[in-house]
């Protein structure tokens, strides 16, 4: 097994989403790697926490990544944060994502959660993915 390529995958999500046009008309900037800090923008999208598990093979070292994405909205409702799920499920569909270091086998999306975090007063939609790299 091979933990070195999470920074790589990581970087290749993050830049698809930050590419999106689509996505980026709902979000703006608003992409974060880490949760925002100061001005909290009324919707936002925040990658999140990461398992990793081997999936090591005849072929090679590979690694089976489940990570997840946020989508934080102030808003009443959950539409604008569902619209936003919908825009990330698309760019991540079957995506062809380069990363620096190995290749993605396959990126899949798993589940999603969607709750109202009273304390915060917002809603939160969190999506699951897996996605199966392998070192070259």
């Amino acid at each position: 097994m091979s933990y070195a390529m999470s920074g790589p995958l990581q970087q290749a999500v993050f830049a698809a989403l930050s590419a999106d046009t689509a996505l980026t008309e709902l979000v703006g900037a608003a992409i974060f790697d880490a949760g925002p800090v100061g001005d909290v923008p009324p919707l936002y999208v925040r990658l999140g926490d990461e398992d990793v598990r081997d999936a090591s093979d005849g072929s090679g070292a590979g690694a089976l990544h489940q990570f997840g994405i946020a989508i934080v909205s102030a808003a009443p409702g959950f539409a604008d944060a569902k619209q936003v799920a919908g825009a990330i499920s698309d760019v991540l569909h079957d995506a062809d994502l380069a990363l620096s270091k190995g290749h993605l086998v396959s990126l899949q999306f798993t589940r999603a959660t969607a709750k109202y975090v009273a304390a915060a007063q917002v809603r939160q939609i969190n999506m699951q993915f897996r996605a199966r790299v392998q070192d070259t």
